[in-house]
């Protein structure tokens, strides 16, 4: 839910997940997102300074999500793939250029293919973590490439 501030039944709310316009729910005095149903509500936190913010109530939690280390893993793993055969650099967001599904889908295969292996205590190419990332690395392309197209 998200703080509205001092908008009116008149204004024009555009949803921040899904892009649509909200409507006033009289009843319930909140905005609502036909589409995917978020809320907006008149509430808000204010803090022991005087700051005040909106609640954080149904957003995305993605410090909590998310593990920092994973997170510096898999940049340290993008960069060292940055290099191309050519000792040339590409740009960080290269990737988000467009790499068909299943070219993403092939690797995947491969790339799990190889945790499996040293999860079951054989040998696989590179080591686990290395694996594990490149998974990763996988999995974000493909959905990358299904979030683009329902866009």
């Amino acid at each position: 839910m998200i703080h509205v501030g001092d908008f009116n039944m008149e204004s024009t709310i555009i949803c921040w997940n899904c892009g649509e316009q909200m409507v006033w729910d009289k009843e319930n005095k909140l905005w609502i997102c036909p589409k995917c149903g978020e809320l907006l509500m008149n509430e808000m936190r204010t803090f022991e300074t005087g700051a005040t913010r909106d609640t954080d109530e149904n957003k995305p939690d993605l410090e909590g999500f998310l593990s920092p280390i994973v997170i510096q893993r898999f940049g340290e793993y993008m960069s060292k793939h940055r290099i191309q055969s050519d000792g040339s650099l590409r740009d960080s967001d290269n990737w988000q250029k467009g790499i068909p599904k299943e070219a993403y889908m092939k690797s995947a295969f491969r790339h799990f293919m190889d945790v499996w292996l040293f999860h079951r205590g054989y040998k696989g190419r590179d080591d686990m973590e290395e694996a594990l990332m490149a998974l990763m690395f996988n999995i974000m392309g493909y959905a990358h490439e299904l979030l683009k197209e329902k866009k």
